[in-house]
Protein backbone atom coordinates (compact mmCIF):
# COMPACT_ATOMS: atom_id res chain seq x y z
CA UNK A 1 0.00 0.00 0.00
CA UNK A 2 2.80 2.44 0.87
CA UNK A 3 4.53 1.79 -2.47
CA UNK A 4 1.33 2.27 -4.45
CA UNK A 5 0.41 5.50 -2.69
CA UNK A 6 3.92 6.83 -3.25
CA UNK A 7 3.80 5.81 -6.91
CA UNK A 8 0.46 7.53 -7.44
CA UNK A 9 1.77 10.72 -5.86
CA UNK A 10 4.91 10.74 -7.98
CA UNK A 11 2.94 10.10 -11.18
CA UNK A 12 0.44 12.86 -10.51
CA UNK A 13 3.06 15.36 -9.40
CA UNK A 14 5.19 14.62 -12.45
CA UNK A 15 2.30 15.03 -14.89
CA UNK A 16 0.25 17.76 -13.22
CA UNK A 17 2.82 19.72 -11.25
CA UNK A 18 2.28 21.62 -7.96
CA UNK A 19 -1.31 22.71 -7.47
CA UNK A 20 -0.76 25.67 -5.16
CA UNK A 21 -3.70 24.96 -2.89
CA UNK A 22 -5.54 26.56 -1.10
CA UNK A 23 -5.98 29.69 -3.26
CA UNK A 24 -6.63 32.49 -0.73
CA UNK A 25 -5.14 35.71 0.61
CA UNK A 26 -5.33 34.69 4.27
CA UNK A 27 -6.39 31.97 6.68
CA UNK A 28 -9.90 33.30 7.21
CA UNK A 29 -10.53 33.30 3.48
CA UNK A 30 -9.48 29.63 3.35
CA UNK A 31 -12.11 28.80 5.96
CA UNK A 32 -14.87 30.74 4.23
CA UNK A 33 -13.94 29.03 0.98
CA UNK A 34 -13.99 25.59 2.60
CA UNK A 35 -17.55 26.16 3.80
CA UNK A 36 -18.80 27.71 0.55
CA UNK A 37 -17.24 25.14 -1.79
CA UNK A 38 -19.60 22.36 -0.67
CA UNK A 39 -21.53 21.10 -3.72
CA UNK A 40 -20.27 23.74 -6.13
CA UNK A 41 -17.39 24.57 -8.46
CA UNK A 42 -14.54 26.67 -7.09
CA UNK A 43 -15.16 29.36 -9.73
CA UNK A 44 -18.53 30.04 -8.08
CA UNK A 45 -16.92 30.31 -4.66
CA UNK A 46 -14.45 32.87 -6.02
CA UNK A 47 -17.35 35.05 -7.17
CA UNK A 48 -18.99 34.86 -3.75
CA UNK A 49 -15.73 35.71 -1.98
CA UNK A 50 -15.19 38.61 -4.41
CA UNK A 51 -18.59 39.96 -3.35
CA UNK A 52 -17.59 39.84 0.32
CA UNK A 53 -14.26 41.52 -0.37
CA UNK A 54 -15.89 44.26 -2.42
CA UNK A 55 -18.03 45.11 0.61
CA UNK A 56 -15.04 45.01 2.98
CA UNK A 57 -16.52 42.08 4.88
CA UNK A 58 -13.73 39.50 4.89
CA UNK A 59 -13.27 39.31 8.64
CA UNK A 60 -15.18 37.34 11.30
CA UNK A 61 -16.40 40.50 13.01
CA UNK A 62 -17.61 42.17 9.82
CA UNK A 63 -19.34 39.10 8.41
CA UNK A 64 -21.10 38.44 11.69
CA UNK A 65 -22.77 41.85 11.62
CA UNK A 66 -24.81 40.72 8.62
CA UNK A 67 -28.22 39.19 8.97
CA UNK A 68 -28.67 35.69 7.60
CA UNK A 69 -30.53 37.08 4.58
CA UNK A 70 -27.88 39.74 3.88
CA UNK A 71 -25.13 37.12 4.06
CA UNK A 72 -27.08 34.77 1.82
CA UNK A 73 -27.50 37.40 -0.89
CA UNK A 74 -23.79 38.21 -0.94
CA UNK A 75 -22.77 34.57 -1.32
CA UNK A 76 -25.50 33.79 -3.84
CA UNK A 77 -22.98 32.86 -6.62
CA UNK A 78 -21.77 29.91 -4.52
CA UNK A 79 -25.13 28.15 -4.93
CA UNK A 80 -27.35 26.81 -2.15
CA UNK A 81 -26.67 30.25 -0.73
CA UNK A 82 -29.31 30.17 2.02
CA UNK A 83 -28.07 26.80 3.23
CA UNK A 84 -24.45 27.94 3.14
CA UNK A 85 -25.24 31.19 4.98
CA UNK A 86 -26.86 29.06 7.67
CA UNK A 87 -23.60 27.07 7.89
CA UNK A 88 -21.25 30.03 7.82
CA UNK A 89 -23.11 31.99 10.51
CA UNK A 90 -22.71 29.37 13.28
CA UNK A 91 -19.00 29.11 12.54
CA UNK A 92 -18.61 32.89 12.84
CA UNK A 93 -20.51 32.92 16.14
CA UNK A 94 -18.42 30.02 17.45
CA UNK A 95 -15.13 31.68 16.44
CA UNK A 96 -16.09 34.97 18.09
CA UNK A 97 -17.55 33.33 21.20
CA UNK A 98 -14.84 30.76 21.89
CA UNK A 99 -11.74 32.48 20.46
CA UNK A 100 -12.69 36.17 20.23
CA UNK A 101 -12.31 35.91 16.45
CA UNK A 102 -8.64 34.99 16.83
CA UNK A 103 -7.75 32.17 14.42
CA UNK A 104 -4.22 31.90 15.75
CA UNK A 105 -5.68 31.14 19.17
CA UNK A 106 -8.11 28.61 17.71
CA UNK A 107 -5.37 26.78 15.84
CA UNK A 108 -3.34 26.34 19.03
CA UNK A 109 -5.89 23.76 20.13
CA UNK A 110 -4.87 20.08 19.71
CA UNK A 111 -6.02 18.50 16.45
CA UNK A 112 -8.45 16.00 17.97
CA UNK A 113 -10.13 18.53 20.25
CA UNK A 114 -10.51 21.17 17.55
CA UNK A 115 -11.80 18.66 15.01
CA UNK A 116 -14.48 17.61 17.49
CA UNK A 117 -15.52 21.23 18.03
CA UNK A 118 -15.80 21.87 14.30
CA UNK A 119 -17.85 18.73 13.72
CA UNK A 120 -20.28 19.88 16.39
CA UNK A 121 -21.10 23.00 14.35
CA UNK A 122 -24.17 23.00 12.12
CA UNK A 123 -23.31 22.08 8.54
CA UNK A 124 -19.64 21.27 9.14
CA UNK A 125 -18.98 17.69 8.06
CA UNK A 126 -15.75 15.72 8.04
CA UNK A 127 -14.49 16.92 4.67
CA UNK A 128 -15.09 20.59 5.50
CA UNK A 129 -13.63 20.26 9.01
CA UNK A 130 -10.52 18.53 7.71
CA UNK A 131 -10.11 21.10 4.92
CA UNK A 132 -10.14 23.83 7.56
CA UNK A 133 -7.67 21.92 9.72
CA UNK A 134 -5.25 21.07 6.91
CA UNK A 135 -5.36 24.11 4.65
CA UNK A 136 -6.04 26.86 7.20
CA UNK A 137 -4.68 25.38 10.42
CA UNK A 138 -1.69 23.47 9.10
CA UNK A 139 -2.58 20.25 10.90
CA UNK A 140 -1.37 16.95 9.41
CA UNK A 141 -4.73 15.44 8.49
CA UNK A 142 -5.79 14.04 5.12
CA UNK A 143 -8.92 15.39 3.42
CA UNK A 144 -11.19 12.87 1.73
CA UNK A 145 -13.62 13.98 -0.97
CA UNK A 146 -15.66 12.35 -3.72
CA UNK A 147 -12.72 12.44 -6.14
CA UNK A 148 -10.44 10.69 -3.66
CA UNK A 149 -13.06 8.03 -2.98
CA UNK A 150 -13.65 7.40 -6.69
CA UNK A 151 -9.95 7.18 -7.59
CA UNK A 152 -9.09 4.81 -4.74
CA UNK A 153 -12.02 2.55 -5.56
CA UNK A 154 -11.21 2.37 -9.26
CA UNK A 155 -7.61 1.52 -8.49
CA UNK A 156 -8.55 -1.24 -6.08
CA UNK A 157 -7.32 0.57 -2.97
CA UNK A 158 -10.67 0.98 -1.22
CA UNK A 159 -14.11 -0.61 -1.28
CA UNK A 160 -16.88 1.42 -2.86
CA UNK A 161 -18.67 1.29 0.50
CA UNK A 162 -15.62 2.38 2.52
CA UNK A 163 -16.31 5.04 5.15
CA UNK A 164 -14.65 8.44 5.30
CA UNK A 165 -12.53 7.24 8.24
CA UNK A 166 -11.43 4.10 6.42
CA UNK A 167 -10.27 6.02 3.36
CA UNK A 168 -8.58 8.67 5.47
CA UNK A 169 -6.73 5.94 7.39
CA UNK A 170 -5.26 4.57 4.15
CA UNK A 171 -3.33 7.80 3.76
CA UNK A 172 -2.71 8.56 7.42
CA UNK A 173 -1.30 5.12 8.16
CA UNK A 174 0.83 4.70 5.04
CA UNK A 175 2.33 8.13 4.41
CA UNK A 176 4.52 10.42 6.51
CA UNK A 177 2.30 12.77 8.49
CA UNK A 178 3.48 15.91 6.74
CA UNK A 179 1.21 18.88 6.09
CA UNK A 180 2.82 19.77 2.76
CA UNK A 181 2.50 16.19 1.51
CA UNK A 182 -1.15 15.83 2.54
CA UNK A 183 -1.94 19.25 1.06
CA UNK A 184 -0.35 18.52 -2.32
CA UNK A 185 -1.59 14.93 -2.53
CA UNK A 186 -5.19 15.88 -1.96
CA UNK A 187 -4.98 18.75 -4.45
CA UNK A 188 -3.50 16.41 -7.07
CA UNK A 189 -6.30 13.88 -6.53
CA UNK A 190 -8.88 16.63 -7.00
CA UNK A 191 -7.23 17.72 -10.25
CA UNK A 192 -7.15 14.09 -11.44
CA UNK A 193 -10.81 13.62 -10.57
CA UNK A 194 -11.83 16.77 -12.42
CA UNK A 195 -9.85 16.13 -15.59
CA UNK A 196 -9.52 12.35 -15.91
CA UNK A 197 -11.30 10.22 -13.33
CA UNK A 198 -14.81 11.51 -13.98
CA UNK A 199 -18.00 9.53 -13.75
CA UNK A 200 -17.18 8.49 -17.31
CA UNK A 201 -13.43 8.01 -16.88
CA UNK A 202 -10.81 9.10 -19.39
CA UNK A 203 -8.46 6.26 -18.53
CA UNK A 204 -6.56 6.38 -21.83
CA UNK A 205 -5.12 9.83 -21.03
CA UNK A 206 -4.93 9.56 -17.22
CA UNK A 207 -1.47 9.74 -15.59
CA UNK A 208 -2.48 6.69 -13.53
CA UNK A 209 -3.41 4.45 -16.45
CA UNK A 210 -0.46 2.17 -15.70
CA UNK A 211 -1.11 1.91 -11.98
CA UNK A 212 1.20 -1.00 -11.25
CA UNK A 213 -0.66 -3.23 -13.64
CA UNK A 214 -4.03 -2.63 -11.97
CA UNK A 215 -7.12 -2.66 -14.17
CA UNK A 216 -9.54 0.17 -13.56
CA UNK A 217 -13.22 -0.48 -13.32
CA UNK A 218 -15.73 1.83 -14.95
CA UNK A 219 -17.78 2.40 -11.82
Amino acid sequence: MKRRLQWIYRQLHRHLGPQGWWPAEDTFEVIVGAILTQNTAWANVEKAIANLKAQGLMSPEALNTLSLNELAELIRPAGYYRVKAARLKPFLEYLLREYQGNLEKMFKKPLGALRKELLNLHGIGEETADSILLYAGGYPIFVVDAYTRRILHRHGLARESATYQEIQAIFMENLPKKVDLFNEYHALLVATGKHFCRKRPGCEVCPLKKDLGQTLTSS
